[in-house]
Order: C-alpha cells, then sequence, then structure tokens
C-alpha cells in the first residue's frame, strides 16, 4: 500500500440517512482545516481535507 489510497469506515451517531452522512462528511472535508475520524479495521484514524481528492461510497461489506 503506497498510501495514496485507503479504505475506512465512517458513522455519526444518531443518523441513519447515508446521503446525509455523506453531505456531512463532504462538508466536514471541503474546509481547508476540516477533518473526520474515521476507521481502518479496528483502528482509529484521522482523515484531514487537505489530503483527500476524492471519495467513493461503497455498501458495506465484501462486494462480490
Amino acid at each position: 500500500m503506497a498510501g495514496d489510497r485507503l479504505d475506512v469506515t465512517y458513522e455519526e451517531d444518531g443518523i441513519t440517512d447515508a446521503d446525509e452522512v455523506l453531505e456531512r462528511a463532504i462538508a466536514a472535508l471541503s474546509d481547508d482545516t476540516g477533518m473526520i475520524r474515521a476507521r481502518h479495521g479496528d483502528r482509529m484514524v484521522v482523515v484531514y481535507g487537505r489530503g483527500v481528492a476524492a471519495l467513493e461510497v461503497a455498501p458495506r461489506g465484501a462486494i462480490l
């Protein structure tokens, strides 16, 4: 892994609508100082807006 891609899971407490969660993540990352806390496996990671070039949304679980 070269660090150019990272699969993470992002959730917001109390929000079940995926579109709303996505909009909140985009809003946070669009700010120069924006960040979100996400999960990469069992690890908590912080994703900073200035390091994100694109987001891809996929359902949970394995994609067959």
